[in-house]
C-alpha cells in the first residue's frame, strides 16, 4: 500500500480502533515512507526544534512525546541534548520502532481521546506531532490532558492540520484553555507540515499558567 493511500485512510478512520489498526501494518515502513522526498515529513524535526528552543537546560529537561509514533520526534531531541524523553501512542508496533531508536526513557500504550495516566505537573515540554489530524484525536480532553501533565510554566507544543483546526473545535479549545487561565498562547501559526504534499499545520504553543 502507497504512502498516499496510508495517509488517506488514516485521516478517514472512523475511530480509535481503525486508526490504530492501520498503523499496526503501517509501523515496519512509516519512517521509509514519511522521509520519502515525496512526501518531506518536516514537522517532527521543526517542533523538536522549537522544543530545543522552549527548554533553558534540554539535557535536564523531562519531556513527553504524545503520540510519540516511530520515535520521529525523540530522535530530533536527543540529537539536540535531552536525555529524558517519555513516549506514548495508541499502536503497539508503532511503539516497537520507537523503542529500537534507544531514545526514550519509558514507552506506553495510550489512548490520547482518554485521560493520560501521568501525575500532575510531570513534564516540562509536551510534544504532540500528527496526532491532531483528520481521522485521529479531538481536542477533548486531548489539549485539557496535556495541560495537565506540564509543569506550571511548562510548554505544550503541538501541530494541528489546517483543516480541522477551525473545523475540528481545536481553536476554540485552545481560546477556552485561555479564558480558563490555564495556558498562555505563545504562537499559533501556520507551519509546513507534510511538505511534499503541500500539507500546513497549526503550531499551537501554549505555556501552562503557573497559578500561586
Amino acid at each position: 500500500m502507497s504512502t498516499q493511500v496510508y495517509l488517506a485512510q488514516a485521516r478517514a478512520s472512523p475511530n480509535a480502533q481503525d486508526c490504530m489498526a492501520l498503523y499496526d501494518k503501517w509501523a515496519a515502513t512509516y519512517n521509509k515512507e514519511v522521509g520519502d522526498e515525496k512526501q518531506n515529513y518536516v514537522a517532527p524535526v521543526i517542533v523538536a526544534q522549537v522544543a530545543l528552543q522552549s527548554s533553558k537546560n534540554p539535557a535536564r529537561s523531562v519531556i513527553l512525546d504524545a503520540g510519540c509514533g516511530t520515535g520521529l520526534v525523540g530522535q530530533a531531541l536527543a540529537i539536540g541534548g535531552v536525555k529524558s524523553i517519555d513516549g506514548l501512542d495508541l499502536s503497539g508496533p508503532m511503539l516497537l520502532e520507537a523503542k529500537k531508536t534507544g531514545t526514550y526513557r519509558n514507552l506506553a500504550q495510550a489512548d490520547m481521546n482518554r485521560r493520560i495516566e501521568k501525575p500532575d505537573d510531570t513534564y516540562d515540554v509536551v510534544t504532540c506531532v500528527g496526532t491532531f489530524t483528520a481521522g485521529h484525536v479531538g481536542p477533548e480532553p486531548a489539549l485539557r490532558e496535556l495541560i495537565r501533565v506540564t509543569k506550571r510554566n511548562g510548554i505544550v507544543i503541538s501541530t494541528i492540520l489546517e483543516e480541522i483546526w477551525e473545523s475540528g473545535g481545536f481553536k476554540a479549545e485552545v481560546e477556552k484553555l485561555e479564558a480558563e487561565s490555564l495556558v498562555t498562547v505563545v504562537s499559533d501559526g501556520l507551519i509546513d507540515y507534510v511538505k511534499g504534499r503541500g500539507d500546513k499545520a497549526v503550531l499551537a504553543v501554549l505555556e501552562k499558567v503557573d497559578h500561586v
